[in-house]
């Protein structure tokens, strides 16, 4: 079935709000009511979890992308279309902006509403490639279980088990945010 731009539109905005609200709200929620004890690893479950829920809920709509990153690599390889790259776009800022005014108005504002920065106690020279690393880690996974028969099934496991392991893993080093652009 093919769906319309205002449908892929409309699930990749609520898809990306649901992301913004668990993995920026977990880190601001722990700051809030933990003081951080909870930590990276709070911090990387929540969007795994989310994840699981957008992927499988809207993945066959709209491939699920909720990263500008993402976005773009389906781009590349030719799998959106210029138009649609825009609806892309479009949903994936106003979801993650109305995420963070989500998290800023009903958990909190602790933590700088759960950003993620690089360590700067590192070098940018080591910074930038793991970002690209955690990036890179990402669009692979999500080929290969888009792409390989048999596979789909564990699409939100595979894809949120990458992104939460990218985040337990690389997180102290870059914030993985897997998106070098930012």
């Amino acid at each position: 079935m093919t769906y319309s731009n205002l449908q892929i539109f409309t699930v990749e905005l609520i898809g990306t709000f649901i992301l913004v609200i668990f993995a920026t709200g977990s880190i601001v929620y722990d700051a809030e009511v933990f003081d951080g004890k909870l930590g990276i690893p709070f911090a990387a479950l929540a969007p795994f979890i989310a994840l699981l829920i957008g992927v499988y809920s809207f993945g066959k709509i709209s491939l699920a992308h909720f990263n500008p990153a993402v976005t773009i690599g389906y781009y590349i390889t030719g799998h959106i279309s210029k138009i649609q790259i825009v609806y892309y776009f479009a949903a994936e800022i106003i979801g993650a902006l109305l995420g963070s005014l989500f998290v800023l108005f009903f958990i909190g504002d602790k933590a700088n509403l759960g950003a993620n920065a690089p360590n700067y106690g590192h070098s940018i020279f080591l910074i930038f490639p793991v970002e690209v690393l955690a990036s890179a880690m990402l669009m692979g996974v999500i080929f290969y279980v888009v792409y390989t028969k048999g596979l789909r099934g564990f699409s939100g496991v595979a894809i949120g088990g990458i992104v939460g392991l990218d985040i337990l893993f690389l997180a102290f080093i870059s914030g993985a945010s897997m998106n070098p652009a930012r």
